[in-house]
């Protein structure tokens, strides 16, 4: 007997989410097209597969490409989330799925060096976080500037008034990440493409094709859009300016020959708290520091927008280097780039379905912290899809109606 679609997404509703291969031996699998393979779009693809969908997972120009939010060298992935339990949760779930992946494939995804939380005043931030953290099992030390200076020598504390260490943390290799997650759909069986595709139009509630710039259409059941900035381009009228790409940009200087002072293992990520918030990962892959400047730039189109670093990124770069790892003010530049923010006005992700078209989901919102959290969006994604369970209200696109000044995660502190 061949199940319904319907009738198939009830079958499955009960089945664990990794590692299902054969859900679709009981019947009919519904197909799901994902348009961006990017951090997102690649892990919702992957998930949607495992639970026996036949899924097409399609991108531009391919998974952690330049242009995408998702591109680049590496990414942090750190706990501490002041005081969202959620985002907390969502992390440690994502930890299990990162290892479970590299385990899969062989390749090495994750570096663990600690997180260095440096305070220049108000570190609310990371201590409304400690009772959840303990509360899921992650470790935060509280260190003296005189342990910390001891610790960490290359660092010179001026100006920082309290120090925190957590030590799962580490950094996440961005590009090679999405390429792993691509090739694992592949070999599992989905299918990818790598065209450029638009919304179909909507009638009648629903979405029913893709249309490709060849004149092709790809037809599905559902569609879900992962497409990072392009996002509010490609729903001008759902989504629009409440996800708003900033140019961010992004500087590996060279360290002393010789020296393992800057490496993974002897230096961890940092996050400095003074009137920017900049934060940089150690070499992971080469003998390089990662210096980059976390405070919102300006608004940037990621198809043409130009991705050369400015002479002002780069002064203010070497001006904090000189100011806190004086040992490389004259460090040479070894790569510059430009990568996007796409956050939402609050800070939150954007999980939802769109308000008028019941079979299409947009994902986004994420980029400037979202990045680790891909496997557990791609979890969450795909059993709201295939199972109908209902995504947290935090990132459902009506609560943006009511927000008018964008914030960071690093803004929502815990008041009083």
């Amino acid at each position: 007997m061949t199940l319904s679609r319907r009738d198939f997404l009830a079958a499955v509703a009960a089945v664990p989410l990794v590692g299902r291969r054969d859900a679709h031996a009981a019947g009919s699998r519904p197909r799901v097209a994902v348009v961006g393979a990017g951090a997102f779009g690649g892990w919702t693809a992957l998930q949607l597969h495992h639970l026996g969908a036949k899924v097409v997972l399609v991108d531009s120009w391919g998974p952690g490409n330049a242009r995408s939010s998702s591109g680049g060298k590496t990414r942090v992935i750190r706990a501490i989330y002041g005081p969202d339990r959620i985002y907390v949760e969502m992390v440690k779930r994502a930890f299990e799925l990162w290892e479970q992946i590299a385990a899969a494939t062989g390749v090495t995804l994750y570096v663990e060096t600690g997180a260095l939380w440096m305070h220049r005043a108000d570190d609310a931030y990371v201590r409304s976080s400690l009772p959840i953290l303990r509360d899921l099992g992650f470790a935060v030390d509280p260190l003296t500037i005189a342990e910390a200076a001891r610790r960490y020598p290359q660092i010179d504390f001026g100006g920082v008034t309290s120090v925190w260490f957590e030590r799962k943390a580490g950094a996440l290799l961005s590009r090679r990440a999405c390429i792993a997650v691509r090739d694992a759909f592949e070999k599992a069986g989905g299918r990818y493409r790598t065209a450029h595709v638009k919304p179909g139009p909507i009638a009648n509630g629903a979405m029913s094709a893709l249309r490709l710039d060849d004149g092709s259409k790809i037809e599905a059941d559902v569609f879900v859009f992962a497409c990072g900035p392009w996002l509010g381009q490609l729903f001008p009228d759902v989504v629009g300016s409440r996800i708003r790409p900033t140019r961010q940009e992004v500087f590996y200087f060279g360290t002393p020959p010789r020296s393992d002072r800057y490496q993974a293992g002897h230096l961890p990520i940092w996050i400095d708290f003074g009137k920017h918030i900049v934060y940089g990962i150690p070499g992971v892959d080469g003998r390089w520091l990662k210096v980059a400047d976390d405070t919102r730039g300006e608004l940037f189109d990621p198809t043409t927008g130009s991705r050369t670093p400015t002479k002002e990124g780069m002064a203010r770069a070497r001006q904090f280097l000189a100011e806190r790892f004086p040992e490389l003010a004259k460090a040479p530049l070894l790569a510059g780039e430009v990568c996007q923010y796409e956050n939402s006005p609050d800070g939150n992700l954007i999980i939802d379905r769109h308000p008028h078209a019941k079979n299409v989901w947009l994902l986004g919102g994420g980029s400037g912290h979202g990045f680790k959290l891909a496997p557990t969006v791609g979890e969450m994604a795909a059993q709201a899809i295939v199972s109908g369970k209902e995504v947290p209200k935090l990132f459902h696109l009506d609560r943006l109606r009511d927000v008018f000044k964008p914030a960071t995660q690093f803004e929502m502190k815990k008041k009083g």
